[in-house]
């Protein structure tokens, strides 16, 4: 993202990103592309959800995955190949349109996070991929929901970035600005780097145990906080060079414990 500033809410523990506010309508342009079908088709590449999804729920049974805030629906795609069977949600309305256009097939849907149209007690999994860092207000009523829709023993799979050992260094160091210091727009707001263990007792207030937990994104944290490695790892991370996906592989296995962007947190519904 372009021209990002970061500030660290030292009151509340959290990193927060300003360039451009994640609505509807930026998600809609952000996700235009030439190459759409072909996107959602590649999904099936991502070896981390499937290889998680079938580590937990087993062989396709008709287990009901939904991913919420699913975008263009490559997840879901994917999931959907495997054999399960999967919904996605997302309130990006025209991305959500040209999916059922492309791909009927898919059960992808417009709709809320906050409030699901769906159930109790319905679905053995819920994916949520970067998604409750985006909202300003707080991600409540989205973790609400989750627990409301997942049976008892079902999974939930949630990411967002977090503050890795990396950031929150920095910010004992101070090298961020001061949040309430400063003069910013919250119309810009983007998203925030929450603290992974204030989500845990999050959910765990809402039924969840957590049961595992991954740190993701070696290279991407690394470049976005450390300035002068950036050029470097910026061609890596766009790089589609088999030798420098190679080496971005490597760089990400062994910094994403303590430079990683995001995290993968498991959790079963325990209540």
């Amino acid at each position: 993202m372009l021209n990002q500033m970061k500030y660290f809410d030292y009151k509340n523990n959290r990193l927060l990103f300003f360039n451009q506010e994640a609505t509807p309508q930026y998600w809609d342009k952000h996700w235009e592309d030439d190459n759409f079908k072909k996107i959602v088709r590649n999904g099936k590449r991502n070896k981390i959800i499937l290889t998680e999804t079938k580590k937990y729920l087993g062989q396709p049974k008709g287990q009901k995955i939904l991913e919420g805030g699913c975008g263009r629906g490559q997840f879901v795609y994917a999931l959907n190949e495997l054999g399960y069977d999967v919904y996605g949600v997302d309130y990006a309305k025209n991305t959500v349109e040209k999916t059922n256009d492309l791909f009927p097939e898919l059960k992808v849907s417009f709709g809320d996070v906050k409030s699901l149209d769906f159930p109790n007690d319905f679905l053995d999994a819920y994916w949520s991929l970067g998604v409750i860092e985006h909202f300003f207000d707080g991600y409540d009523e989205i973790i609400s929901e989750m627990a409301r829709v997942l049976k008892k023993n079902g999974f939930l799979f949630i990411t967002f970035p977090y503050l890795s050992p990396l950031r929150k260094l920095k910010a004992k160091l101070k090298i961020y600005p001061d949040f309430e210091n400063s003069n910013c727009d919250i119309e810009k707001f983007y998203q925030f780097a929450l603290d992974a263990k204030q989500v845990e007792t999050r959910l765990k207030n809402f039924g969840f145990q957590l049961i595992a937990k991954k740190n993701r994104s070696g290279v991407k944290g690394l470049k976005d906080e450390i300035k002068f490695l950036s050029p470097a790892l910026q061609k890596i991370y766009n790089s589609d060079n088999l030798f420098l996906k190679v080496l971005g592989f490597s760089i990400s296995k062994i910094f994403s414990p303590f430079a990683g962007h995001s995290i993968l947190l498991i959790f079963k519904k325990i209540k």
